[in-house]
């Protein structure tokens, strides 16, 4: 099968929605179809057999995106549409494959070039300008709010990442094709003589259990309040380290600032954006894997990582995480400082409690969150599309030449 897919995202970027997008690729071509991928001008290239990435024009002046909603996506989605429109009236597909603000456009495509129309569906839109601060702008959230009812009503199947969304999607379409397809762990089979010298050389002699964090900085992310209940850590385990992996440099300068503040620069770490490969060495180093997220409700794609890890977890107890763990799997804590140097405490002091957890969310990642599972699932949605499939429900299928 021939498929356009369409990301508006900087590709390839590691963070949560591209390494989504990677994932789906990745399956896609294992499973034999041939993708086209229409994407920003930024982000690095990556070689997959049966992959083809296009990109949109340069704009000057944009070198990168923030994670999230911004101004700046409006000129590229623009022209990312000329792409895709372009791609359309060039190549032959069988399938349109949107993702996140792409399945706005992919409705008019969809219908111009007579195509079935994917919707990957990674977080509800309008509830993503509210936790980015765009709240109080109720006319656009009001318009990401029919844009996305638009799509869900009218395209031919939805990928979704949780139960939440699930759940949403139902709820405002009855009768919509839904798959769920939760993301895949990244691969974590490194050994420690395997983790870079500078790496070894900075962490393993530390006297304490390290405690790592992996992700981006955004507000919602609780990095600041996860580094201001370390203050008490340290009190109680002197030689803990909290290592964070991630964040821009003008992310990175402003929680350098309250790390010094806090008198925390010889108990934690930072490491700014690193390689994916490196990011597995600093989940093999840990003792502890946090995610202090305050508010959320679709999973984040590090919480199938850090269980495929086999590291104890500690997760705050709100939707986005209580989806996937249990007290089995985590230690789950109220999003606060307390809620977190509580947590944190329990599991620096119980050598028990960590094993414990650690063979638990190993388990359930290797149940549930496998390849043989997630490359199923894909299987079954592009089932629908077969030619058997679409001549029994009568939808027709046009190439873009016709």
């Amino acid at each position: 099968m021939k498929i356009l897919m369409i990301a508006p995202q900087p590709f390839f970027e590691p963070r949560g929605t591209p390494i989504s997008v990677h994932q789906r690729l990745t399956g896609l071509t294992t499973l034999g179809h041939h993708v086209d991928l229409a994407t920003y001008h930024l982000g690095e290239d990556i070689e997959l057999p049966g992959l083809n990435i296009f990109r949109m024009v340069k704009v000057p002046g944009i070198r990168e995106i923030k994670v999230g909603p911004s101004w700046q996506k409006i000129p590229l989605d623009f022209l990312l549409i000329l792409k895709s429109l372009e791609l359309l009236f060039r190549r032959e597909y069988d399938v349109i494959h949107s993702h996140e603000e792409a399945g706005f456009f992919s409705i008019f495509l969809s219908s111009i070039f007579n195509l079935p129309h994917i919707y990957d569906m990674h977080s509800s839109l309008p509830k993503q300008l509210v936790n980015f601060k765009f709240g109080d702008n109720k006319f656009m959230i009001k318009i990401f709010e029919l844009l996305e009812r638009w799509v869900i009503n009218t395209c031919d199947a939805v990928i979704t990442i949780g139960p939440d969304l699930e759940k949403y999607v139902r709820e405002i379409n009855p009768n919509a094709r839904v798959q769920m397809i939760e993301n895949l762990p990244l691969n974590i089979d490194q050994k420690y003589n395997e983790i870079p010298v500078e790496i070894q050389e900075r962490f393993l002699q530390q006297k304490g259990l390290i405690i790592v964090y992996t992700g981006t900085f955004e507000r919602y992310q609780g990095v600041e309040v996860l580094i201001r209940s370390f203050t008490q850590i340290v009190k109680i385990f002197p030689g803990a380290c909290l290592i964070l992996v991630g964040g821009k440099p003008a992310q990175l300068f402003a929680i350098k600032e309250l790390i010094n503040e806090m008198e925390l620069i010889d108990s934690v770490q930072l490491t700014g954006i690193v390689p994916l490969e490196d990011a597995n060495a600093y989940l093999q180093l840990a003792d502890i894997l946090v995610s202090p997220r305050i508010e959320g409700t679709s999973v984040p794609l590090k919480i199938y990582t850090y269980l495929n890890a086999g590291k104890a977890i500690l997760a705050t107890n709100i939707p986005a995480h209580t989806a996937v763990l249990s007290p089995e799997t985590a230690c789950l804590v109220s999003p606060t400082e307390d809620g977190i140097t509580t947590g944190l405490t329990s599991l620096l002091a119980n050598d028990q409690l960590r094993a414990a957890l650690s063979s638990n969310g190993k388990q359930l990642a290797e149940e549930k969150y496998g390849q043989t599972q997630y490359l199923s699932k894909l299987e079954k949605v592009y089932q629908i599309f077969s030619d058997n499939n679409l001549a029994k429900s009568g939808m027709k299928r046009i190439s873009s030449k016709e």
